[in-house]
C-alpha cells in the first residue's frame, strides 16, 4: 500500500533547488526545521500522505526527504524521473531512451540514486510553453516503458498549463492506460474546456497550484471545480500547492502548506463545491490513483 488512509497533498517537493537557473536563494527549499513544522501541523489536521514529486535535476535529496518522514509521521511518497528542458542534467543528451528506462526502473526496483528508498512514481516529467523539447521527448518515451515495465503511475509537469492536451495524446498513441496517468499544473490555465478535453480523455488532472494567485485566482479555481463537478468528473481531480519557495513557507510570511485546508477548502464550500467532491480529491482519488497495481 503506498498510501495511508487520510488526506493526501498530490505535488509538492518537501526540498528542492532551482536557485542555479532563478539566480534567486528563494527556490532554493532548504529549510528543515520550518519544514518539519509544518508538515506536523498539516499530519494534525489529518493529512497523511506527500507525493513528492522531485526529481532530476531539481537537485533532489531522498535521504532528506526521508528524515523529515521519520520526524513528522507523514508518509512521504518519492518519485523518480527528470523535469523540463533547462533543468535536465547533462547526461540525458547522451543517454539512450533504453538508459532513461533503465535509469527509472532501477529507482522503482532498488532505490533512488544510491539509497535503498524506492520510488513509487514517475514525475513530474515536463514540457516547456507550448512545446515538447527533443530532450523531454525522450523522457516523456523512456517514462512510458518504465511505467509499463513496472506499472508505476505517470505525473506531469505542464508549463502554465500548456501543451497538455499533446501529452494526453502522446500518452494515448503509446497504448498508456491513461487512468494511470495524471497532468499537473492545468489550474493555470484557467480554461475550463481546455481541461474538460483532458478529462474527457481519461487522464486525471491536478489543480495542484492552489494559493498561487498571481497565477489564478483562487476563486476561479472553484469556478472550474464547479464545472467539473457538474460535468460529474469528480473522480479524477487531485488538489495541492506546489510550494517551492522558502517565501511560500510560513516562516517567511507566505501562505504556508495548511493554506490548502484552511483557506481553499472553506473558501470551495461557500461557493458550491461539495464536502463529497473535496473529500474525493482529497482523500479518495489518491489512493484509488496510487495504490492500484
Amino acid at each position: 500500500m503506498v498510501l495511508q488512509k487520510g488526506i493526501t497533498y498530490m505535488h509538492e517537493h518537501t526540498t528542492i533547488d532551482l536557485s542555479r537557473l532563478k539566480n534567486i536563494d528563494d527556490t532554493n527549499l532548504n529549510c528543515y526545521d520550518e519544514t518539519v513544522a509544518e508538515y506536523k501541523k498539516m499530519y494534525d489536521k489529518g493529512v497523511r500522505n506527500i507525493v513528492d514529486v522531485t526529481n532530476m535535476d531539481m537537485r533532489r535529496n531522498p535521504l532528506y526527504v526521508k528524515r523529515v518522514a521519520e520526524e513528522t509521521g507523514m508518509n512521504i511518497v518519492q518519485a523518480t524521473g527528470f523535469y523540463q528542458d533547462k533543468f535536465l542534467p547533462e547526461f540525458v543528451t547522451d543517454y539512450s531512451i533504453k538508459q532513461l528506462t533503465d535509469f527509472m526502473v532501477k529507482e522503482i526496483r532498488e532505490g533512488i540514486a544510491e539509497t535503498d528508498i524506492k520510488a513509487h512514481i514517475i514525475g513530474e516529467i515536463g514540457t516547456s510553453k507550448n512545446i515538447m523539447m527533443p530532450r523531454e521527448e525522450k523522457i516523456f518515451e523512456a517514462s512510458v516503458l518504465a511505467h509499463k515495465e513496472t506499472g508505476v503511475p505517470i505525473t506531469t509537469h505542464t508549463t502554465l498549463g500548456t501543451y497538455g492536451h499533446e501529452q494526453v495524446a502522446f500518452f494515448k498513441e503509446r497504448g498508456v492506460d491513461l487512468s494511470r496517468v495524471v497532468i499537473g499544473h492545468v489550474d493555470l490555465t484557467g480554461d475550463i474546456d481546455y481541461i474538460l478535453h483532458m478529462l474527457d480523455q481519461g487522464v486525471y488532472v491536478e489543480f495542484d497550484t492552489v494559493g498561487k494567485e498571481n497565477y489564478q485566482p483562487d476563486l476561479l479555481r472553484v469556478e472550474m471545480l464547479k464545472e467539473i463537478e457538474k460535468r460529474g468528473y469528480t473522480d479524477k481531480v487531485f488538489l495541492s500547492m506546489d510550494i517551492t519557495r522558502k517565501s511560500n513557507m510560513e516562516y517567511m510570511g507566505g501562505i504556508g502548506y495548511s493554506y490548502l485546508l484552511d483557506t481553499f477548502v472553506p473558501l470551495a464550500l461557500n461557493n458550491g463545491v461539495s464536502q463529497k467532491f473535496i473529500t474525493k480529491m482529497l482523500e479518495d482519488n489518491p489512493i484509488t490513483f496510487m495504490n492500484r497495481g
